[in-house]
């Protein structure tokens, strides 16, 4: 396998990357900016959201929806302008997260269940709103829903659960609901997860604890890609790496990075491009004060499928 190849940095904390019209679509926290990354490397701002955007889709039409973290409500951008598809306040008491859009613009939507990473580990659910913008509640008892995908026939989505340590599937039915939580594989032993479940209840803020100290094999599921062998990649910022599993917890293939995994897409024009957002920390007043995110790919053997 290629190694790993910096694309471009500065930026203060990437998420919710998606191939789309051939570029790299994503997230910067902190700039509050959506921002493009062509073949070319060229970054380009396409909107600026006030109240931290995170996971990004498509309505049918073309439509982009943008996930508002901080007020709760899911963002509308057409033709140039922004209005809120959804407002999830009143479902929601946490900042929202990550989404994934299905191809009828049915969206899913991950909250954080808890204040900070140094707060008590609280279970919550993920929200759907279906393209019309109308609000349902999903399915709850989901331990910090994170990034999810879709796979390309639509009939089920996979949930990484970070603080479970875990991907989590569901059933998608014909009005878009979800049933039959499975659970898809194990990212880490449970012992790894006990770890987890310990430094939170004693407060420690989990993005900044150095989990090698703990287990070399603690990978813990945030952003996530699926391919077209049913394999997910998933971005691990506590063990510094992009790990490829299979249903059933079976790894096949872990790449390091030089900072802190967060999020991962397979794009390109055959999408063998593994993109990989990385940085040192999460935390709002570090990454604000030194913005040393970046953006890696490597070329990898199978091809990205399903959604986003």
């Amino acid at each position: 396998m290629n190694e790993l190849k910096k694309l471009t940095g500065g930026l203060y904390f990437g998420e919710g990357p998606r191939w789309h019209d051939g570029k790299l679509w994503f997230s910067d926290f902190y700039s509050h900016k959506v921002m493009t990354l062509d073949e070319n490397n060229l970054l380009e701002t396409v909107c600026e959201v006030p109240n931290q955007p995170s996971g990004l889709g498509w309505l049918p039409n073309g439509d982009l929806l943008i996930v508002s973290m901080l007020d709760r409500k899911i963002l509308r951008y057409s033709n140039g302008q922004i209005s809120v598809h959804a407002d999830l306040s009143e479902y929601v008491t946490h900042k929202c997260n990550d989404m994934v859009v299905s191809k009828d613009g049915t969206a899913y939507v991950g909250n954080f269940g808890m204040e900070d990473a140094g707060e008590n580990l609280n279970s919550t659910h993920l929200m759907i709103v279906k393209s019309d913008g109308s609000i349902l509640k999903g399915p709850d008892k989901i331990l910090f829903p994170n990034g999810t995908v879709i796979t390309e026939d639509g009939k089920k989505l996979i949930v990484a659960e970070t603080l479970g340590a875990k991907l989590t599937s569901f059933d998608i039915n014909e009005n878009g609901e979800l049933a039959n939580r499975k659970l898809w594989a194990r990212t880490s032993p449970v012992f790894s997860l006990l770890i987890i479940r310990f430094l939170s209840a004693l407060g420690f803020d989990l993005s900044k604890v150095d989990f090698s100290k703990y287990s070399k094999n603690l990978h813990v599921p945030d952003g996530i890609c699926l391919d077209e062998k049913n394999g997910i990649w998933i971005a691990s910022p506590t063990s510094k790496a992009v790990v490829r599993i299979e249903k059933g917890g079976n790894i096949t293939d872990i790449i390091s990075t030089p900072k802190g995994a967060f999020a991962c897409m397979l794009g390109g024009k055959d999408r063998k491009t593994l993109y990989v957002i990385i940085s040192n920390s999460s935390d709002p007043e570090e990454a604000q004060a030194s913005p040393e995110g970046e953006i890696h790919s490597i070329e990898v053997d199978i091809p990205g499928t399903g959604k986003p």
